[in-house]
């Protein structure tokens, strides 16, 4: 037997242990080789909300380090904010709202999803209960004021949209930036603001202290569809098209995070969850941050991969609450907003 016969035996002969290797560890080996950037700076606005849960199990799990990256996050007040550290070239990626994608593409600015956390917009409208009684409708908050995470982000535009079905202008109320958690819980108690759009935990948070009263509630499955025919594309990781073609094994790192992000809240108990994320993100009260985390879990994508309704009713929303998204709406080219390719690609090799 020659050196190359017994060589490809011994390697045949090997080949069932290199596959339960792989079946046991699916994460840390990828075909698609070495990350370009093994440094990556990922913005995002208001991470300690449960809109971006999958972003801080995929820190703090180490799930970006077993796919080869060092991932600096920069915490911003609200998703405008980690959109203009992208534009301005400060962040290579962002964890935000997905609808910044047919956004900036109607300003003629092109930049793409790929890996989805939230297929629930997973925000509610909340009013605070001394004026809750004045708001039977959209049409009677004309004048009132609302905190949101950041003016322009997709809080903001659930109370614009809320707001044109009652007939009103986005001059009819105000917006001022709250940002996210605990500094939400201080602005309904000090009373700077009549209702807040924003994400829990702290919706629950006042909820529970009876500070607000839910006017429009997309954390659950059934409220998305109500609201918007079904999934509604909420927070991903989303950037500039160059970065997925010149570093795509990096934008394949990255998803393959959140992927497994993704599919570990699936069946996570709420203890562990609150076990794993940061102790300040539970707002002084871990029970009730895992209730709230058990409401939302349904809207938490299950694999990063877009809905094929998504984008369309993302659309729609945007269109209703913004005249600028309503008339060049038949020209936002969807296709060029979202990739499944890196998601599925995770996916197969899970």
């Amino acid at each position: 037997m020659t050196k190359l016969d017994m060589r490809r035996r011994s390697v045949l002969a090997a080949a069932p242990a290199l596959l339960v290797g792989t079946v046991a560890a699916p994460h840390v080996a990828r075909a698609q080789g070495k990350p370009e950037k093994s440094k990556v700076v990922l913005a995002v606005g208001g991470k300690s909300a449960l809109y971006y849960l999958s972003l801080t199990i995929a820190e703090k799990k180490g799930f970006f380090k077993d796919a080869g990256l060092d991932v600096e996050i920069n915490d911003f007040q609200g998703g405008a904010k980690s959109l203009e550290a992208l534009m301005g070239g400060s962040a290579d990626v962002v964890a935000g709202a997905y609808e910044h994608t047919i956004r900036m593409q109607q300003r003629g600015q092109a930049i793409k999803g790929f890996a989805l956390i939230g297929r629930g917009m997973q925000l509610a409208i909340g009013m605070r209960t001394d004026v809750a009684d004045k708001v039977k409708g959209p049409a009677d908050i004309k004048g009132m004021k609302f905190g949101v995470s950041a003016p322009g982000s997709q809080t903001h535009m659930l109370v614009a949209n809320w707001a044109a079905k009652g007939g009103l202008k986005a001059t009819d109320f105000s917006v001022i930036g709250v940002g996210a958690g605990a500094s939400v819980v201080a602005a309904i108690e000090n009373k700077s603001v009549d209702g807040i759009s924003q994400a829990d935990p702290a919706l629950t948070i006042l909820q529970e202290k009876g500070e607000v009263k839910i006017v429009v509630d997309t954390r659950t499955m059934k409220g998305n569809k109500e609201l918007f025919g079904g999934a509604m594309p909420a927070a991903c990781l989303y950037c500039q098209p160059g970065f997925l073609t010149k570093t795509p094994n990096t934008a394949q790192a990255l998803a393959t995070a959140i992927v497994r992000a993704d599919e570990w809240l699936q069946t996570a108990k709420p203890s562990e969850v609150a076990d794993t994320v940061p102790p300040a993100y539970l707002l002084g009260d871990k029970a009730i941050y895992e209730k709230a985390f058990a409401n939302v879990r349904e809207t938490i994508s299950p694999d990063g991969i877009m809905p094929p309704e998504g984008p369309a009713n993302c659309l729609k929303f945007l269109a209703e609450g913004d005249p600028k998204i309503a008339a060049v709406k038949d020209k936002i080219k969807l296709e060029d907003t979202w990739t499944n390719e890196f998601a599925q690609r995770a996916k197969k090799h899970a």
